[in-house]
């Protein structure tokens, strides 16, 4: 029996991620590809396998832990020989681990209908490959459980958010004309036509999304969808608002599916089921005005709806278990945004865990441990929990397809978003990190031309593939935070030699008129020998942030160096200069700041 040391297999483009979940114990019998950890960067989390079967010895991380490429999971005693650690398979930049299928069934039944493509999952990456096959003249089956298409983004995520983030920034931004000489009242909530306007902005598009499946004459089937070999799928109907079902099914024969069916928020198992404990869905049904409130998890969607919240009137807590919050973005800009926002909270609880909750009549009593952790149980009236969300890859009876699914419930793709089975691809969140609706898009439509390529006989189509350099990454809190590529704290981690251009807001003519001049631009080179001092890296954080990061990942995919954006004639005077000025600092040739003393 040999001991072997399991390590950290390259994680693409995430230096460092958090331990959010320990799979094993030491005693456990594990099998090769068993997943022993689960790990979390930003928005989305992954699983990290065993490269060998055996026995645990001894686990080498805890939850909080950090852990990178290389680092020491647990020693194992195997029968096996020592060999590399397997990578997770990846969906450009980094996905889920390898998965082993079970051999596929055989469905024998009638189907009702017969389809080019079917999609499974209405969200962004779902409508998005439907209408693009259709686009290309397939014959598209949409199949969607609830009774609107969008998925959680456009019904319960990014754009409902968004909608109530407005309102914020406007409530936010009329209290602070009372220093320029503009005084308001003090603002009047109306929860209920707060929550109609956000029902009329959720509308206004899942209406547009209805329309445009009648023009292509894509076949909208509402039900939930489970796949019964690798050419057929059965769908349970549903009606309502909600999603209750019918009873009633239909059988869809298909040449190709894909499958679209996102994820689910993480629910912690000893938090108690009450009204008072809300994921993100149930956070923006704004049931009520909470005076304190709880976010459990650091990362950017407990931190855009705590701004919400916090405007509104709530006092917040929140608790982390990893060191920072915001995780991914550079420490210099999550201080600014923190700086800004220190006073909305009462506790920034960090390198803390949340243990237990207890409900009673007056609230949610939550007891912590780590280093931030009040010594005596904390009582609230409203507790988020925004701790990740987990694919839903094991819900839709792909084993029946033999495809490939993780413990975890990642589907393995190729960069032309293929499973291990010819006739399934998969996108979006089943298929790994970062959990974006913009990375679902481009993945969608990557999928629907290989399959068009394929049965039209369009050779370039057949090549299209996700070959994105880089996924930005926004937090649309107030600052906004937004940054791209390589990150000043991974390039150090790293040991990457680079050149970093920093315009601070300080110096934008539009920032201060605006009065929010505490933020900064900055731009990443690569100053390799090799590198051709190409930006590879970007970050803002200020008002619109996520508006501008689009023109630093266009800059980084073309392949930009430091002339090349600055020498480009941005409008003045614009938030959006401070890209060109950034990179001028880098080339040392910008006039707006200080002169750089010669050395």
């Amino acid at each position: 029996m040999a001991l072997i040391e399991v390590q950290v297999p390259d994680i693409g483009d995430f230096d460092e991620v958090g331990v959010i979940e320990v799979l094993v114990k030491a005693g456990d019998s594990v099998k090769a590809e068993q997943s022993l950890i689960t790990v979390e960067s930003d928005k989305a989390s992954m699983e990290i396998p065993s490269s060998h079967a055996g026995v645990v010895k001894e686990l080498r991380v805890k939850l909080g832990d950090k852990v990178a490429k290389g680092s020491v999971i647990l020693s194992l005693e195997s029968a096996e020989a020592a060999a590399p650690a397997p990578a997770p398979v990846a969906a450009a930049p980094a996905a889920a681990p390898v998965a082993v299928a079970a051999p596929a069934a055989q469905y024998s039944g009638s189907s009702d209908a017969e389809y080019d493509v079917v999609v499974l999952g209405g969200g962004p990456g779902g409508y998005s490959a439907a209408f693009r096959a259709a686009d290309l003249g397939l014959k598209v089956a949409l199949v969607e459980r609830y009774s609107t298409l969008g998925g959680v983004c456009l019904n319960v995520g990014c754009i409902p958010t968004k909608a109530l983030l407005h309102v914020a920034a406007v409530m936010d931004e009329a209290s602070h004309l009372a220093d320029l000489g503009v005084a308001f009242g003090a603002p009047v909530v109306d929860l209920d036509k707060l929550r109609a306007h956000k029902a009329k902005v959720v509308g206004k598009l899942t209406g547009g999304l209805a329309a445009m499946a009648k023009m292509r004459k894509v076949t909208v089937v509402r039900g939930y969808g489970t796949l019964l070999d690798p050419q057929h799928l059965q769908v349970e109907l549903t009606e309502g608002e909600a999603q209750a079902k019918t009873g009633a099914t239909q059988t869809l024969a298909f040449k190709r599916i894909i499958l679209a069916a996102g994820s689910q928020a993480v629910r912690l198992p000893f938090l108690p089921q009450d009204d008072r404990i809300v994921d993100s869905t149930g956070a923006l049904g704004l049931a009520s005005k909470p005076e304190k409130m709880l976010i459990v998890g650091g990362g950017i969607i407990g931190l855009e709806m705590g701004t919400v919240y916090s405007t509104l009137g709530a006092r917040l807590d929140v608790v982390e278990m990893l060191p920072t919050l915001m995780t991914g973005a550079d420490r210099d800009l999550v201080k600014v945004w923190q700086k800004m926002n220190a006073p909305r909270f009462d506790r920034i609880m960090l390198n803390t865990k949340t243990v237990s909750a207890e409900a009673k009549p007056d609230g949610i009593w939550v007891k912590f441990e780590g280093e931030g952790a009040p010594t005596e149980p904390q009582r609230y009236d409203l507790v988020l929990q925004a701790v990740g969300r987990t694919p839903n890859g094991k819900k839709i009876g792909a084993d029946k397809a033999g495809v490939a699914v993780t413990d975890r419930g990642f589907v393995p793709v190729d960069i032309q978003m293929r499973t291990n089975v010819p006739s399934v691809f998969a996108i979006g969140d089943l298929v790994g990190q970062p959990m974006l609706a913009h990375k679902a898009v481009h993945e969608a439509h990557v999928a629907a031309e290989v399959i068009a390529g394929e049965l039209l006989g369009d050779a370039k189509l057949a090549k299209s593939a996700f070959n994105a350099r880089v996924i930005p990454s926004v937090a649309y809190t107030d600052p906004e935070v937004a940054w791209v590529g390589v990150t000043e704290d991974d390039a150090k981690a790293r040991g990457l030699k680079i050149e970093k251009g920093l315009f601070p807001w300080t110096a934008s003519g539009r920032a201060i008129a605006n009065t929010r001049d505490e933020g900064f631009t900055k731009l990443i080179f690569d100053a390799s020998p090799e590198g051709g001092h190409r930006v590879i890296g970007g970050g803002i954080v200020g008002t619109h942030a996520g508006d501008m990061i689009g023109e630093i990942a266009l800059a980084i995919e073309m392949g930009a160096d430091a002339v090349d954006i600055g020498k480009t004639i941005h409008p003045h005077p614009t938030l959006g200069e401070s890209i060109g000025m950034a990179a001028e600092v880098a080339h040392g040739s910008c006039t707006d700041v200080p002169p750089v003393k010669k050395r």
